[in-house]
Formats: C-alpha cells, sequence, structure tokens
C-alpha cells in the first residue's frame, strides 16, 4: 500500500483517517478493471439502479403518456416520481421543470438554440466543454451571436467576478459557465455569479455534468436560470438520460416538435412544461434507472461522497507528485478529477500501458481544449484520473505503482 504521508513527506493534515472511507463497496462482478474514469460514466452501478432497469423492461414497460391501461400509467408514475427527485435533489420550483433529453449535450444545445437570438452576446468560461463551445460557434454562423471567455485558473473569487463585470457588454444575455471541470478539480462560485447575474440583469446558466450529485446545488438560492446534466455519471443512473432543469421564468423555442402526448390536435408543441420540450418516446429504463440513483445518493449523503473522492485525490495527488517524470496540471484545489502528463510520453501512450496493468483512465484533450489550454497541457492533451464514489485506496495505490514502475 501506499506509504504514510510522514514517510512521503506529507503533513497530518494529509492523513486519511478510516471515516473517509466509510462507504461501502460495490461488487464489480466479472469485471476486474481498476476504474478511475468517472468522469466520462460512473462505475460500477449500485445494484439498485440495475435492478429499476430490469424491473421497468420486465414489469412495466408501457410508455408513459401514451395510453390509458396500467402499463403506460405505471411508466408515468416512474417517470414523474424521477422528476420530483430531481426536482427536490436541485432546488428547483416544480417537478414540471425537470425536462428530460438524451444526454447533457443535447439539453445544452436545446437551451442554447432555444434561448439566444441574433447577434446575442454571451460569457462562457475557459473551462467548458465542447458542448457549450461548439453550439456557440454554430449560433455564431448561423445567427451572429458572440461569445466572451473570462479567466479561472489561478483567480480568486473577487478577481473571477471582476473578469466577468469586465466583458459585460450592451448585448450581453447570459453567463454560461460549468459547475465543475471535466479535466481539473475547480469549481465555480455559482452563488456569486448568480448575485452578479441577477444584479446585472442577465440569466445564468450552468452545466453540471460533473457536479450534479457530487457536490451540493440549489437553483433557486444561487439564482441559476438553466441547469443541464447527465444522468449516468454521478447521479449513479446509466447512459441514455440527461435533462435539461428549467426556471419558471425561462421561456425556451423549440429545438424538435412531434408527439407530446397531450393537445394532439394542435400543429405546434404544447406550451406548458415539460411536454413543450419532451417531443417523442423518453427513454423510460434510463429515467427509472435516474431515480433509483438518486435515492441511493441520499442514502449514502452527497457530503459522504465528497469527502471520500477529496481524500483519494489528495493522496494520489501527493504521490505522483513525488515520481520526477509526471507533472501535475493541478489547481491547489481537490476535487474528484486530477490531470497529469509523463515527461517525453504521449499521454495515449500512459493511458494505454495502464490499460495493460488493468488500470482505466482517459487520455487527450477530453472535449475541453479550452480548458486544456488554460491549464497549459500539451498539445495532445494529457491523462485524466477521475475517482468516484466506489473507488478506494488501493485503486489509488495501483495507479501509483502501475507509474512507478
Amino acid at each position: 500500500m501506499f506509504p504514510s504521508p510522514a514517510q512521503n513527506g506529507g503533513g497530518s493534515r494529509r492523513c486519511l483517517p478510516p471515516s473517509a472511507f466509510r462507504l461501502p463497496n460495490i461488487s464489480k462482478g466479472t469485471c476486474t478493471v481498476i476504474y478511475l474514469d468517472n468522469a466520462a460514466t460512473t462505475y460500477p452501478k449500485p445494484p439498485a439502479v440495475i435492478e429499476a432497469v430490469r424491473r421497468h423492461v420486465a414489469e412495466y414497460g408501457g410508455n408513459p403518456g401514451r395510453g390509458a391501461h396500467r402499463l403506460s400509467l405505471r411508466a408515468a408514475e416512474a417517470v414523474y416520481a424521477c422528476r420530483e427527485s430531481l426536482s427536490a435533489l436541485l432546488g428547483l420550483h416544480a417537478p414540471e421543470g425537470i425536462v428530460f433529453t438524451e444526454n447533457t449535450t443535447y439539453a445544452l444545445n436545446m437551451l442554447l438554440k432555444g434561448f439566444l437570438k441574433e447577434s446575442d452576446h454571451v460569457l462562457i468560461s475557459e473551462l467548458e466543454h465542447n458542448a457549450v463551445y461548439r453550439p456557440l460557434w454554430r449560433l455564431g454562423e448561423s445567427r451572429g451571436v458572440t461569445f466572451s471567455v473570462f479567466p479561472v485558473v489561478g483567480k480568486s473569487i473577487p478577481q473571477l467576478l471582476q473578469g466577468i463585470e469586465d466583458r459585460i457588454g450592451p448585448r450581453t444575455v447570459a453567463v454560461i459557465t460549468t459547475h465543475a471541470s471535466n479535466i481539473c478539480s475547480v469549481t465555480l462560485p455559482l452563488r456569486e455569479i448568480g448575485a452578479l447575474c441577477r444584479r446585472r440583469g442577465l440569466r445564468f446558466f450552468v452545466d453540471a455534468a460533473q457536479s450534479a450529485g457530487r457536490l451540493p446545488i440549489d437553483m433557486r438560492a444561487m439564482g441559476i436560470d438553466a441547469l443541464a446534466a447527465p444522468g449516468h455519471k454521478s447521479l449513479l443512473g446509466i447512459q441514455g438520460c440527461g435533462f435539461l432543469a428549467l426556471s419558471p421564468t425561462l421561456q425556451l423555442d423549440t429545438l424538435l416538435e412531434g408527439g407530446s402526448g397531450v393537445h394532439s390536435r394542435l400543429p405546434t408543441m404544447p406550451v406548458e412544461l415539460p411536454e413543450r420540450l419532451e417531443a417523442g418516446t423518453l427513454p423510460v429504463p434510463a429515467i427509472a434507472a435516474l431515480a433509483a440513483g438518486v435515492s441511493f445518493l441520499r442514502e449514502l449523503g452527497q457530503a459522504e461522497i465528497e469527502r471520500r473522492e477529496k481524500a483519494l485525490f489528495l493522496a494520489t495527488k501527493e504521490r505522483l507528485s513525488a515520481l520526477p517524470d509526471v507533472v501535475i496540471h493541478q489547481p491547489e484545489e481537490a476535487g474528484a478529477v486530477l490531470l497529469f502528463h509523463r515527461k517525453g510520453e504521449d499521454a495515449t501512450a500512459v493511458a494505454a500501458a495502464l490499460d495493460r496493468a488493468g488500470i482505466a483512465v482517459r487520455a487527450g484533450l477530453h472535449c475541453a481544449p479550452l480548458a486544456h489550454k488554460a491549464l497549459g497541457t500539451p498539445e495532445e492533451g494529457a491523462v485524466r484520473v477521475s475517482f468516484g464514489p466506489f473507488n478506494t485506496l488501493s485503486d489509488a495505490d495501483a495507479l501509483w505503482q502501475a507509474l512507478k514502475a
């Protein structure tokens, strides 16, 4: 196992008490891979999540809102229960503000293309994912939308807020920012940014792909008008379902039109949410899994999960920092994601070598070129290690041993 912090030159403040790892271990079945790619999708999934999928497919596989029979009604109940769980978790005004999508990228496209008008200007952080960057670029081509990028890395909260203030112009309508970076442990001060947006009359949109389920979010208290997130990451659901959480004061044009199950005589989509933005059949098995994931998180406690992931981060960062050929691209803030590269070695080659050692990580630019530029990584990117609620010290130890070999 790892040497103690004292043996490795660390201080006692980095010692990891047993209480930091009191979460239950989850069986990985026959999989023997050490999984450190939780920023892509969490693994393993809790048994309750797997059972929720099985139950929907085997016991009540109806189509919600598409019939009055018991199977359709039971499916509709499962969907609404998930809306209620997410609404409560995120501090949303009402469950009807939860709009289900196929993933976070779709939700962000729905938001940006449904809100922004000709020649609008928005502000984004330097840590944004391509799910924000590319839609804005396309809107620049089609609608003349422009955007400015404000700095985050190495900035204090007052400096970050001043960077936003300095870039607000007469056509600025919104601030769009990630809550937590997908390549490093930086988190943005949502409450303070939300207060600035309210004061300046701007909308505030949040990409919570890496934070929903892991960090506390209260949309009303933080002044968030819209929030996009996936079901399959820190909310512990399965792939195939994301959502857009909307304030009742925000009106969006539709991105997609089709069957809604209500007001079928109308040639246009219904006015009310969520039906206005949910055209076609919903991914009910994934929604049922998401509801089970949220319940599981509530049982464990978000604070406990956050503490465990930070403890793993600190242990891993301390050990990797002692390896002379490893460069960590990491501000001081502890979190669930650590980024590094090995001197003189391509990141993809490092990840491939770790895979041969039975360790799953991700290498490259991670669909976030702006963030990699801000952190100063090599041109080909770097290696990302991302922890989940069921990783252990032995997983981090295996990574250290493999890189040390």
